[in-house]
Protein backbone atom coordinates (compact mmCIF):
# COMPACT_ATOMS: atom_id res chain seq x y z
CA UNK A 1 0.00 0.00 0.00
CA UNK A 2 1.26 3.36 -0.90
CA UNK A 3 2.83 5.40 1.83
CA UNK A 4 0.42 8.04 2.81
CA UNK A 5 1.46 11.64 3.26
CA UNK A 6 0.26 14.72 4.44
CA UNK A 7 0.47 16.99 1.86
CA UNK A 8 -1.80 14.86 -0.45
CA UNK A 9 -4.82 15.93 1.95
CA UNK A 10 -3.73 19.42 1.98
CA UNK A 11 -5.87 21.72 -0.44
CA UNK A 12 -4.49 25.71 -0.49
CA UNK A 13 -6.74 28.18 0.25
CA UNK A 14 -7.94 30.29 -3.43
CA UNK A 15 -8.86 33.98 -3.53
CA UNK A 16 -11.17 33.21 -6.11
CA UNK A 17 -13.45 29.67 -7.18
CA UNK A 18 -12.31 27.72 -10.13
CA UNK A 19 -14.21 26.01 -12.70
CA UNK A 20 -16.68 28.74 -13.81
CA UNK A 21 -16.17 29.79 -17.78
CA UNK A 22 -17.94 32.94 -17.59
CA UNK A 23 -16.35 35.22 -14.09
CA UNK A 24 -18.07 38.48 -13.38
CA UNK A 25 -16.52 40.69 -16.39
CA UNK A 26 -16.63 37.75 -19.11
CA UNK A 27 -19.56 37.01 -20.80
CA UNK A 28 -21.14 34.34 -22.76
CA UNK A 29 -22.87 35.12 -26.56
CA UNK A 30 -25.83 37.02 -26.27
CA UNK A 31 -28.39 34.21 -26.95
CA UNK A 32 -27.19 32.15 -24.47
CA UNK A 33 -26.56 35.40 -22.20
CA UNK A 34 -30.39 36.27 -22.66
CA UNK A 35 -31.43 32.89 -22.05
CA UNK A 36 -29.69 32.62 -18.80
CA UNK A 37 -30.71 36.79 -18.21
CA UNK A 38 -34.68 35.12 -18.43
CA UNK A 39 -34.25 32.14 -16.14
CA UNK A 40 -33.07 34.44 -13.60
CA UNK A 41 -35.55 36.64 -14.11
CA UNK A 42 -37.73 33.54 -13.84
CA UNK A 43 -36.38 32.80 -10.44
CA UNK A 44 -36.43 36.46 -9.01
CA UNK A 45 -40.62 35.71 -9.59
CA UNK A 46 -40.69 33.78 -6.22
CA UNK A 47 -40.13 36.40 -4.08
CA UNK A 48 -41.78 38.96 -5.83
CA UNK A 49 -44.89 37.32 -5.59
CA UNK A 50 -44.41 35.47 -2.27
CA UNK A 51 -44.36 38.71 -0.20
CA UNK A 52 -47.53 40.78 -1.98
CA UNK A 53 -49.35 37.55 -1.52
CA UNK A 54 -49.05 37.70 1.88
CA UNK A 55 -49.23 41.23 2.51
CA UNK A 56 -51.65 42.90 0.48
CA UNK A 57 -54.91 41.24 1.68
CA UNK A 58 -53.40 41.81 5.22
CA UNK A 59 -53.57 45.66 4.06
CA UNK A 60 -57.24 44.97 2.61
CA UNK A 61 -56.43 45.10 -0.84
CA UNK A 62 -57.90 42.89 -3.33
CA UNK A 63 -56.37 40.58 -6.16
CA UNK A 64 -56.07 43.93 -8.64
CA UNK A 65 -53.76 45.14 -5.89
CA UNK A 66 -52.02 42.35 -5.56
CA UNK A 67 -51.46 42.39 -8.86
CA UNK A 68 -50.14 46.16 -9.49
CA UNK A 69 -48.05 45.37 -6.22
CA UNK A 70 -46.04 42.47 -7.77
CA UNK A 71 -45.42 44.79 -11.09
CA UNK A 72 -44.10 47.41 -9.02
CA UNK A 73 -41.95 45.39 -7.23
CA UNK A 74 -40.24 43.62 -10.23
CA UNK A 75 -40.16 47.21 -11.70
CA UNK A 76 -38.12 48.86 -9.35
CA UNK A 77 -36.76 45.79 -8.44
CA UNK A 78 -35.44 46.06 -12.30
CA UNK A 79 -34.05 49.49 -12.13
CA UNK A 80 -32.09 48.42 -8.54
CA UNK A 81 -30.63 45.63 -10.05
CA UNK A 82 -29.05 47.85 -13.30
CA UNK A 83 -28.22 50.40 -10.64
CA UNK A 84 -26.17 47.96 -8.70
CA UNK A 85 -24.70 46.57 -11.35
CA UNK A 86 -23.73 49.77 -13.16
CA UNK A 87 -22.55 52.36 -10.26
CA UNK A 88 -22.94 49.80 -7.14
CA UNK A 89 -20.45 47.21 -6.04
CA UNK A 90 -20.70 45.87 -9.50
CA UNK A 91 -21.00 42.76 -9.07
CA UNK A 92 -23.39 40.16 -10.86
CA UNK A 93 -26.20 40.29 -7.84
CA UNK A 94 -30.14 40.59 -8.57
CA UNK A 95 -31.99 42.91 -5.70
CA UNK A 96 -35.66 42.08 -4.71
CA UNK A 97 -37.87 41.90 -2.08
CA UNK A 98 -36.73 41.77 1.34
CA UNK A 99 -38.61 39.51 4.04
CA UNK A 100 -36.29 41.71 6.66
CA UNK A 101 -38.87 43.89 6.84
CA UNK A 102 -41.69 41.76 7.52
CA UNK A 103 -42.16 43.09 11.41
CA UNK A 104 -42.45 46.36 11.00
CA UNK A 105 -45.11 46.97 7.93
CA UNK A 106 -46.73 44.33 10.01
CA UNK A 107 -46.92 46.07 12.86
CA UNK A 108 -48.44 49.48 10.51
CA UNK A 109 -50.65 47.08 8.94
CA UNK A 110 -52.15 46.75 12.34
CA UNK A 111 -51.87 50.14 13.45
CA UNK A 112 -55.00 51.30 15.14
CA UNK A 113 -55.81 54.32 13.22
CA UNK A 114 -55.41 52.05 9.95
CA UNK A 115 -57.61 49.04 11.04
CA UNK A 116 -60.35 51.01 11.88
CA UNK A 117 -60.94 51.92 8.46
CA UNK A 118 -64.21 50.06 7.69
CA UNK A 119 -63.35 50.62 3.07
CA UNK A 120 -60.93 47.80 2.49
CA UNK A 121 -59.87 49.61 -0.46
CA UNK A 122 -59.18 52.86 1.47
CA UNK A 123 -56.95 50.90 4.45
CA UNK A 124 -55.29 49.28 1.86
CA UNK A 125 -54.02 52.72 -0.09
CA UNK A 126 -53.63 54.82 3.67
CA UNK A 127 -51.27 51.91 4.73
CA UNK A 128 -49.69 51.51 1.65
CA UNK A 129 -48.66 55.44 1.98
CA UNK A 130 -47.71 54.80 5.55
CA UNK A 131 -45.10 52.03 4.52
CA UNK A 132 -43.86 54.03 1.66
CA UNK A 133 -43.16 57.12 4.29
CA UNK A 134 -41.30 54.80 6.34
CA UNK A 135 -39.30 53.31 3.93
CA UNK A 136 -38.47 56.48 2.40
CA UNK A 137 -37.31 57.56 5.86
CA UNK A 138 -35.33 54.71 6.72
CA UNK A 139 -33.73 54.88 3.12
CA UNK A 140 -31.49 57.55 4.65
CA UNK A 141 -30.10 54.96 7.19
CA UNK A 142 -28.55 53.19 4.20
CA UNK A 143 -27.42 56.33 2.20
CA UNK A 144 -25.73 57.75 5.11
CA UNK A 145 -23.63 54.62 6.07
CA UNK A 146 -23.19 54.07 2.77
CA UNK A 147 -22.02 57.57 1.08
CA UNK A 148 -20.38 58.11 4.28
CA UNK A 149 -18.15 55.29 4.36
CA UNK A 150 -19.32 54.38 7.54
CA UNK A 151 -19.79 50.79 6.42
CA UNK A 152 -17.00 51.18 5.19
CA UNK A 153 -15.09 51.34 8.45
CA UNK A 154 -17.42 49.33 10.66
CA UNK A 155 -16.10 46.52 7.71
CA UNK A 156 -12.50 46.83 8.93
CA UNK A 157 -13.69 45.06 12.24
CA UNK A 158 -14.64 41.94 9.71
CA UNK A 159 -12.47 39.05 9.31
CA UNK A 160 -12.72 36.26 7.30
CA UNK A 161 -13.74 33.85 10.44
CA UNK A 162 -16.15 36.91 11.61
CA UNK A 163 -18.13 36.31 7.89
CA UNK A 164 -18.00 32.87 8.26
CA UNK A 165 -21.40 32.72 10.15
CA UNK A 166 -22.51 36.14 7.90
CA UNK A 167 -22.55 34.73 4.88
CA UNK A 168 -23.51 31.31 5.89
CA UNK A 169 -26.68 32.35 7.62
CA UNK A 170 -28.04 34.26 4.41
CA UNK A 171 -28.67 30.77 3.48
CA UNK A 172 -29.17 28.75 6.28
CA UNK A 173 -31.01 31.51 7.65
CA UNK A 174 -33.81 30.94 5.19
CA UNK A 175 -34.18 26.90 5.85
CA UNK A 176 -37.89 27.71 6.62
CA UNK A 177 -38.53 28.99 2.90
CA UNK A 178 -37.23 25.69 1.54
CA UNK A 179 -38.61 22.31 2.49
CA UNK A 180 -41.38 23.39 4.81
CA UNK A 181 -42.69 25.12 2.05
CA UNK A 182 -42.29 22.04 -0.46
CA UNK A 183 -44.44 19.69 2.37
CA UNK A 184 -47.11 21.58 1.68
CA UNK A 185 -47.41 20.09 -1.74
CA UNK A 186 -45.26 16.98 -2.33
CA UNK A 187 -46.37 16.05 -5.23
CA UNK A 188 -44.73 18.72 -7.50
CA UNK A 189 -42.15 20.35 -4.80
CA UNK A 190 -40.57 17.05 -4.02
CA UNK A 191 -40.49 15.60 -8.10
CA UNK A 192 -39.00 19.53 -8.57
CA UNK A 193 -36.50 19.09 -6.55
CA UNK A 194 -35.44 15.80 -7.70
CA UNK A 195 -35.63 16.90 -11.06
CA UNK A 196 -33.45 19.92 -10.29
CA UNK A 197 -30.83 18.01 -9.05
CA UNK A 198 -30.33 15.45 -11.84
CA UNK A 199 -30.28 17.96 -14.55
CA UNK A 200 -27.81 20.87 -12.55
CA UNK A 201 -25.55 17.73 -11.26
CA UNK A 202 -26.12 13.76 -12.43
CA UNK A 203 -26.21 14.70 -15.74
CA UNK A 204 -24.42 18.39 -16.89
CA UNK A 205 -21.90 16.85 -18.88
CA UNK A 206 -24.63 16.71 -21.97
CA UNK A 207 -23.95 19.03 -24.07
CA UNK A 208 -25.67 20.69 -26.99
CA UNK A 209 -22.84 22.71 -29.73
CA UNK A 210 -20.63 22.40 -26.59
CA UNK A 211 -22.55 24.19 -24.47
CA UNK A 212 -23.31 22.12 -21.01
CA UNK A 213 -27.32 22.87 -21.72
CA UNK A 214 -28.54 20.86 -18.89
CA UNK A 215 -26.00 22.16 -16.09
CA UNK A 216 -26.77 25.89 -17.77
CA UNK A 217 -30.13 26.08 -17.75
CA UNK A 218 -31.30 23.22 -15.23
CA UNK A 219 -33.91 25.52 -13.63
CA UNK A 220 -35.77 26.58 -16.19
CA UNK A 221 -36.34 23.19 -17.44
CA UNK A 222 -36.96 21.37 -14.82
CA UNK A 223 -39.73 24.03 -14.26
CA UNK A 224 -41.11 24.01 -17.08
CA UNK A 225 -41.46 20.20 -17.16
CA UNK A 226 -43.22 20.70 -13.40
CA UNK A 227 -45.23 23.09 -14.34
CA UNK A 228 -46.64 21.03 -17.41
CA UNK A 229 -46.89 18.26 -14.97
CA UNK A 230 -48.93 20.20 -11.84
CA UNK A 231 -51.24 21.53 -14.78
CA UNK A 232 -52.40 18.11 -15.74
CA UNK A 233 -52.85 17.07 -12.00
CA UNK A 234 -54.60 20.47 -11.53
CA UNK A 235 -57.34 19.84 -15.27
CA UNK A 236 -57.44 16.25 -14.49
CA UNK A 237 -58.97 16.76 -11.24
CA UNK A 238 -56.84 15.52 -8.82
CA UNK A 239 -57.13 18.02 -6.37
CA UNK A 240 -61.03 18.65 -6.69
CA UNK A 241 -61.82 17.14 -3.43
CA UNK A 242 -58.86 18.15 -1.77
CA UNK A 243 -58.93 21.08 1.54
CA UNK A 244 -58.51 24.66 0.13
CA UNK A 245 -55.25 25.17 1.37
CA UNK A 246 -54.19 22.60 -0.52
CA UNK A 247 -55.55 23.85 -3.46
CA UNK A 248 -54.17 26.70 -2.88
CA UNK A 249 -50.74 25.56 -3.06
CA UNK A 250 -50.93 22.56 -5.88
CA UNK A 251 -53.65 24.13 -8.27
CA UNK A 252 -51.92 25.88 -10.88
CA UNK A 253 -54.85 27.97 -11.36
CA UNK A 254 -55.56 29.86 -7.96
CA UNK A 255 -53.23 32.64 -7.87
CA UNK A 256 -55.87 34.70 -10.05
CA UNK A 257 -53.23 36.61 -11.27
CA UNK A 258 -53.69 36.31 -14.74
CA UNK A 259 -57.04 37.31 -14.60
CA UNK A 260 -56.44 40.54 -12.32
CA UNK A 261 -53.49 41.54 -14.36
CA UNK A 262 -53.57 44.74 -16.88
CA UNK A 263 -52.15 43.87 -20.56
CA UNK A 264 -49.89 47.11 -20.13
CA UNK A 265 -49.25 49.11 -17.03
CA UNK A 266 -46.57 50.96 -16.08
CA UNK A 267 -45.74 51.54 -12.42
CA UNK A 268 -44.98 55.21 -11.83
CA UNK A 269 -44.18 57.11 -8.31
CA UNK A 270 -46.91 58.49 -6.07
CA UNK A 271 -49.62 55.42 -7.80
CA UNK A 272 -50.73 55.00 -4.90
CA UNK A 273 -51.18 58.62 -3.12
CA UNK A 274 -48.71 60.75 -1.24
CA UNK A 275 -47.06 58.92 1.21
CA UNK A 276 -47.93 59.68 5.50
CA UNK A 277 -44.90 59.72 7.53
CA UNK A 278 -44.67 58.58 11.32
CA UNK A 279 -42.16 58.48 13.54
CA UNK A 280 -42.93 55.42 14.97
CA UNK A 281 -43.21 53.75 12.04
CA UNK A 282 -40.38 55.33 10.56
CA UNK A 283 -38.05 54.07 13.60
CA UNK A 284 -39.05 50.07 13.01
CA UNK A 285 -38.33 50.55 9.43
CA UNK A 286 -34.76 52.04 10.09
CA UNK A 287 -33.68 48.72 12.26
CA UNK A 288 -35.17 46.63 8.73
CA UNK A 289 -32.67 48.84 6.59
CA UNK A 290 -30.55 47.97 8.88
CA UNK A 291 -31.01 44.59 8.94
CA UNK A 292 -30.90 44.51 5.26
CA UNK A 293 -28.08 45.95 4.67
CA UNK A 294 -26.42 43.42 6.75
CA UNK A 295 -27.91 40.02 4.75
CA UNK A 296 -26.83 42.35 1.48
CA UNK A 297 -23.20 42.17 3.25
CA UNK A 298 -23.49 38.65 3.66
CA UNK A 299 -24.74 38.71 -0.05
CA UNK A 300 -22.23 40.33 -2.18
CA UNK A 301 -19.26 38.28 -0.21
CA UNK A 302 -21.09 34.87 -1.66
CA UNK A 303 -21.76 37.00 -4.97
CA UNK A 304 -18.11 37.54 -5.26
CA UNK A 305 -17.24 34.00 -4.63
CA UNK A 306 -19.18 32.84 -7.42
CA UNK A 307 -18.57 35.55 -10.08
CA UNK A 308 -15.05 34.15 -9.37
CA UNK A 309 -14.09 37.92 -7.92
CA UNK A 310 -11.95 38.88 -5.41
CA UNK A 311 -13.54 39.78 -1.80
CA UNK A 312 -15.28 43.76 -2.41
CA UNK A 313 -12.85 46.01 -0.43
CA UNK A 314 -14.36 48.41 1.97
CA UNK A 315 -15.05 51.04 -0.35
CA UNK A 316 -16.42 49.09 -3.14
CA UNK A 317 -19.32 47.48 -0.37
CA UNK A 318 -20.24 51.19 0.80
CA UNK A 319 -20.67 52.27 -2.64
CA UNK A 320 -22.77 49.40 -3.10
CA UNK A 321 -25.09 49.89 0.40
CA UNK A 322 -25.41 53.65 -0.35
CA UNK A 323 -27.20 52.47 -3.67
CA UNK A 324 -29.05 50.30 -1.93
CA UNK A 325 -30.12 52.83 0.41
CA UNK A 326 -30.93 54.89 -3.53
CA UNK A 327 -33.53 51.74 -4.35
CA UNK A 328 -34.57 51.59 -0.75
CA UNK A 329 -35.62 55.45 -1.42
CA UNK A 330 -36.82 54.32 -4.57
CA UNK A 331 -39.18 51.36 -3.08
CA UNK A 332 -40.64 53.89 -1.01
CA UNK A 333 -41.72 56.35 -3.83
CA UNK A 334 -43.26 53.59 -5.96
CA UNK A 335 -44.99 52.00 -3.26
CA UNK A 336 -43.56 48.18 -3.73
CA UNK A 337 -45.06 47.04 -0.10
CA UNK A 338 -41.41 46.00 1.03
CA UNK A 339 -37.96 47.23 0.90
CA UNK A 340 -34.99 45.61 -1.42
CA UNK A 341 -31.99 43.15 -0.64
CA UNK A 342 -29.41 41.04 -2.52
CA UNK A 343 -31.86 38.18 -3.69
CA UNK A 344 -29.62 34.86 -1.92
CA UNK A 345 -31.70 32.45 -4.84
CA UNK A 346 -30.15 34.75 -7.45
CA UNK A 347 -26.43 34.91 -6.14
CA UNK A 348 -26.78 30.34 -5.94
CA UNK A 349 -27.69 30.28 -9.34
CA UNK A 350 -24.60 32.12 -10.47
CA UNK A 351 -22.87 28.49 -8.72
CA UNK A 352 -25.31 26.54 -10.38
CA UNK A 353 -25.10 27.98 -13.97
CA UNK A 354 -20.99 28.32 -13.45
CA UNK A 355 -22.10 31.68 -15.04
CA UNK A 356 -21.32 35.28 -13.13
CA UNK A 357 -21.14 37.72 -15.73
CA UNK A 358 -22.31 40.57 -14.97
CA UNK A 359 -23.97 40.94 -18.14
CA UNK A 360 -26.34 38.22 -17.13
CA UNK A 361 -28.01 40.06 -14.56
CA UNK A 362 -28.47 43.55 -16.46
CA UNK A 363 -30.28 41.72 -19.21
CA UNK A 364 -32.46 40.04 -16.55
CA UNK A 365 -33.38 43.27 -15.12
CA UNK A 366 -34.33 43.94 -18.39
CA UNK A 367 -36.89 41.40 -18.76
CA UNK A 368 -37.93 42.28 -15.07
CA UNK A 369 -38.94 46.04 -16.04
CA UNK A 370 -40.46 44.46 -19.60
CA UNK A 371 -42.72 42.16 -18.06
CA UNK A 372 -43.74 44.38 -15.12
CA UNK A 373 -45.36 46.74 -17.51
CA UNK A 374 -46.70 43.46 -19.62
CA UNK A 375 -49.01 42.68 -17.14
CA UNK A 376 -50.89 39.55 -18.45
CA UNK A 377 -47.25 38.50 -19.48
CA UNK A 378 -45.92 38.79 -16.43
CA UNK A 379 -48.74 36.92 -14.35
CA UNK A 380 -48.53 33.67 -17.05
CA UNK A 381 -44.93 33.42 -15.36
CA UNK A 382 -45.80 34.99 -11.65
CA UNK A 383 -48.65 32.04 -11.43
CA UNK A 384 -45.96 29.36 -11.05
CA UNK A 385 -46.95 27.43 -7.96
CA UNK A 386 -44.72 28.44 -4.84
CA UNK A 387 -43.66 24.59 -3.96
CA UNK A 388 -42.21 24.84 -7.39
CA UNK A 389 -39.29 27.76 -6.12
CA UNK A 390 -39.32 26.62 -2.67
CA UNK A 391 -37.58 23.41 -3.63
CA UNK A 392 -35.37 25.07 -5.96
CA UNK A 393 -34.62 27.35 -3.19
CA UNK A 394 -33.57 23.91 -0.95
CA UNK A 395 -30.47 23.53 -3.28
CA UNK A 396 -29.89 27.11 -4.19
CA UNK A 397 -29.56 28.65 -0.21
CA UNK A 398 -27.98 25.61 0.62
CA UNK A 399 -24.87 26.52 -2.31
CA UNK A 400 -25.05 30.41 -0.31
CA UNK A 401 -24.71 28.76 2.97
CA UNK A 402 -21.18 26.36 1.53
CA UNK A 403 -19.75 29.99 0.76
CA UNK A 404 -19.92 31.20 3.67
CA UNK A 405 -18.56 28.03 5.08
CA UNK A 406 -15.58 28.06 2.25
CA UNK A 407 -14.01 31.42 4.42
CA UNK A 408 -12.91 28.94 6.69
CA UNK A 409 -9.99 27.97 4.42
CA UNK A 410 -8.50 31.26 5.41
CA UNK A 411 -8.45 30.52 9.08
CA UNK A 412 -6.85 27.80 11.44
CA UNK A 413 -9.60 25.71 12.46
CA UNK A 414 -7.37 23.83 14.50
CA UNK A 415 -7.34 26.83 17.47
CA UNK A 416 -9.95 25.81 19.76
CA UNK A 417 -10.89 30.20 20.18
CA UNK A 418 -11.88 29.55 16.40
CA UNK A 419 -14.02 26.39 16.66
CA UNK A 420 -15.93 28.36 20.29
CA UNK A 421 -16.31 31.51 17.62
CA UNK A 422 -18.13 29.18 14.42
CA UNK A 423 -19.62 27.37 16.55
CA UNK A 424 -21.18 29.75 18.80
CA UNK A 425 -22.25 32.68 16.46
CA UNK A 426 -23.71 30.02 13.99
CA UNK A 427 -25.64 28.68 16.51
CA UNK A 428 -26.97 31.78 18.60
CA UNK A 429 -27.56 32.73 14.89
CA UNK A 430 -29.87 29.93 13.76
CA UNK A 431 -31.52 29.81 17.53
CA UNK A 432 -32.06 33.03 18.68
CA UNK A 433 -34.37 34.20 15.31
CA UNK A 434 -36.09 30.77 15.94
CA UNK A 435 -36.62 31.56 19.57
CA UNK A 436 -38.09 34.86 18.22
CA UNK A 437 -40.30 33.14 15.54
CA UNK A 438 -41.66 30.69 17.82
CA UNK A 439 -42.54 32.93 20.45
CA UNK A 440 -44.39 35.32 17.86
CA UNK A 441 -46.77 32.58 16.45
CA UNK A 442 -47.86 31.63 19.51
CA UNK A 443 -48.31 35.31 21.37
CA UNK A 444 -49.11 36.52 18.41
CA UNK A 445 -46.18 39.24 19.29
CA UNK A 446 -42.88 39.33 19.42
CA UNK A 447 -40.78 38.83 22.88
CA UNK A 448 -40.43 42.44 23.02
CA UNK A 449 -44.01 43.78 23.47
CA UNK A 450 -43.86 47.39 25.28
CA UNK A 451 -45.68 50.53 25.69
CA UNK A 452 -43.15 51.69 22.86
CA UNK A 453 -44.41 50.34 19.28
CA UNK A 454 -40.97 51.56 18.10
CA UNK A 455 -39.06 49.80 20.14
CA UNK A 456 -40.53 46.62 19.95
CA UNK A 457 -40.30 46.90 16.41
CA UNK A 458 -36.86 47.60 16.37
CA UNK A 459 -35.58 44.70 19.26
CA UNK A 460 -37.83 41.93 17.09
CA UNK A 461 -36.64 43.03 13.84
CA UNK A 462 -32.96 42.94 14.35
CA UNK A 463 -32.97 39.66 16.45
CA UNK A 464 -35.64 37.64 13.87
CA UNK A 465 -32.31 37.69 11.22
CA UNK A 466 -30.32 35.37 11.19
CA UNK A 467 -27.26 36.98 9.58
CA UNK A 468 -28.00 40.15 12.05
CA UNK A 469 -27.65 37.87 15.45
CA UNK A 470 -24.24 35.78 13.58
CA UNK A 471 -22.32 39.42 12.77
CA UNK A 472 -23.32 40.40 16.28
CA UNK A 473 -22.35 37.73 18.01
CA UNK A 474 -18.93 36.64 15.06
CA UNK A 475 -17.83 40.51 15.56
CA UNK A 476 -17.98 40.89 19.22
CA UNK A 477 -16.02 37.48 20.14
CA UNK A 478 -13.78 37.93 17.15
CA UNK A 479 -12.16 41.45 18.22
CA UNK A 480 -12.22 40.80 22.03
CA UNK A 481 -11.54 36.98 22.62
CA UNK A 482 -7.54 36.88 22.59
CA UNK A 483 -7.44 39.08 19.68
CA UNK A 484 -3.97 40.67 19.74
CA UNK A 485 -2.27 37.72 18.90
CA UNK A 486 -4.11 35.47 16.64
CA UNK A 487 -4.58 37.94 13.45
CA UNK A 488 -2.92 34.91 11.86
CA UNK A 489 -5.33 32.31 12.99
CA UNK A 490 -8.10 34.80 12.38
CA UNK A 491 -6.78 35.06 8.36
CA UNK A 492 -6.43 38.36 8.54
CA UNK A 493 -2.75 38.05 6.96
CA UNK A 494 -4.73 37.10 3.45
CA UNK A 495 -8.00 39.17 4.27
CA UNK A 496 -5.98 42.38 4.60
CA UNK A 497 -4.98 43.31 0.82
CA UNK A 498 -9.04 42.61 -0.06
CA UNK A 499 -9.44 45.72 2.66
CA UNK A 500 -8.80 48.39 0.47
CA UNK A 501 -9.15 49.30 -3.45
CA UNK A 502 -5.71 49.17 -4.47
CA UNK A 503 -4.53 46.74 -2.10
CA UNK A 504 -5.01 43.89 -4.53
CA UNK A 505 -4.42 44.75 -8.26
CA UNK A 506 -7.40 42.66 -9.94
CA UNK A 507 -10.31 45.14 -7.45
CA UNK A 508 -9.68 47.65 -10.62
CA UNK A 509 -10.73 45.02 -12.95
CA UNK A 510 -13.60 43.89 -10.91
CA UNK A 511 -15.07 47.24 -9.22
CA UNK A 512 -13.98 50.37 -11.88
CA UNK A 513 -16.99 52.27 -12.41
CA UNK A 514 -17.95 52.22 -15.94
CA UNK A 515 -17.82 55.15 -18.32
CA UNK A 516 -14.48 56.65 -16.92
CA UNK A 517 -16.61 57.41 -13.95
CA UNK A 518 -13.90 57.02 -11.56
CA UNK A 519 -12.02 60.24 -12.51
CA UNK A 520 -14.81 61.78 -10.73
CA UNK A 521 -15.05 59.15 -8.02
CA UNK A 522 -11.98 58.37 -7.38
CA UNK A 523 -11.46 54.91 -4.61
CA UNK A 524 -10.63 55.19 -1.43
Amino acid sequence: MEEFKPEDMMHPPMDQLQGFEYCIDSNPSWGEAIALGFQHYILALGTAVMIPTFLVPLMGGNDGDKVRVVQTLLFVGGINTLLQTLFGTRLPTVIGGSYAFIVPIISIIHDSNLTQITDDHMRFLQTMRAIQGALIVSSSIQIILGYSQLWGICSRFFSPLGMVPVVALVGFGLFNRGFPLVGKCVETGVPMLILFIAFSQYMKHMHARHVPILERFALVMSIVVIWIYAYILTVSGAYRHRPEITQVHCRVDKSNLISSAPWIKIPYPLQWGAPTFDAGHAFGMMAAALVSLIESTGGYKAAARLASATPPPAYVLSRGIGWQGIGLLLDGLFGTSTGSTVSVENVGLLGITRVGSRRVIQISAGFMIFFSILGKFGALFASIPFTIFAAVYCVLFGLVAAVGLSFLQFTNMNSMRNLFIAGVSLFLGLSIPEYFEQFTTSAQHGPAHTNAGWFNDFINTIFSSPPTVALIVAVILDNTLDYKDTAKDRGMPWWVKFRTFHGDSRNEEFYTLPFNLNRFFPPA
